[in-house]
């Protein structure tokens, strides 16, 4: 698929409306319905994600030098799903801090050999962007702010998973999380020079990314102590004015 085509449009598109729509609905019109549409939203996603695999194994083109659930916006999938089911503190925050640096980036500079209608289009975008409209949803629709050291806490998970998918890739010879070589396809990993100081580069640039998605979470979410202690789910009041 050729990024900037009619197809990526597309996708962004609908990025951006289920963004918009995670965080004004809730603040809006906050209650009990969040709750189902949490789950939906977590199947969907899972859906998604089992269709992949299911398909691959299809087509007899599964491979563990392609399709371990070891990318990183493989393991932010999963983790949102869990986020959505039950969402607790670290889950939220690891999905905020790795949806909006990953997934994300998976959605603007897509890495995807498949155009539409290929069913593998349709999987690609459910699992980045649904991720990302999760990240969204909890954080700034249901004001689920990452408490204070989150950055960190986040940033030592991201490098353990960063050293396990290291070693798998030694083992098969894979290029998960690119850790090997840069993708084929354009992306910001050009900016930052050649293996291996690329690495280097980007997990600098992912903490200052860390760091700025941290103020913005505290500039859009919870500003009273109060609604810190409510459900995610319940709404919150709204100013007397």
């Amino acid at each position: 698929m050729q990024q900037g085509s009619g197809e990526h449009i597309a996708a962004l598109v609908v990025l951006a409306v289920g963004v918009g729509a995670a965080v004004w609905a809730p603040r809006r019109y906050g209650g009990p319905w969040v709750v189902p549409v949490m789950r939906g939203l977590a199947l969907v996603i899972l859906a998604a994600y089992i269709t992949e695999y299911v398909a691959n194994a299809v087509e007899g083109t599964w491979s563990a030098r392609y399709n371990l659930p070891l990318q990183l916006t493989d393991a932010v999938t999963l983790v949102a799903v869990a986020a959505l089911w039950t969402p607790r503190p670290l889950l939220v925050e690891v999905v905020y801090f790795w949806a909006l640096t990953a997934s994300l980036q998976a959605v603007l500079t897509p890495d995807l050999g498949q155009a539409f209608p290929s069913i593998f289009y349709f999987t690609y975008f459910a699992t980045h962007v649904g991720a990302v409209v999760t990240a969204c949803l909890l954080t700034f629709g249901l004001r689920m702010t990452p408490r204070a050291g989150a950055i960190w806490r986040v940033y030592l998970v991201t490098a353990a998973f960063a050293a396990i998918v290291a070693a798998a890739d030694l083992v098969t010879g894979a290029n998960y999380m690119y850790l090997r070589h840069k993708p084929e396809r354009p992306s910001l990993l050009d900016l930052m020079g050649p293996w291996p100081w690329y690495i280097l580069a980007g997990a600098a640039f992912g903490l200052a990314a860390f760091g700025v998605l941290a103020a913005l979470a505290r500039v859009g979410g919870v500003r009273d102590s109060d609604a810190t202690r409510r459900p995610a789910w319940s709404p919150r009041p709204r100013d007397a004015s």
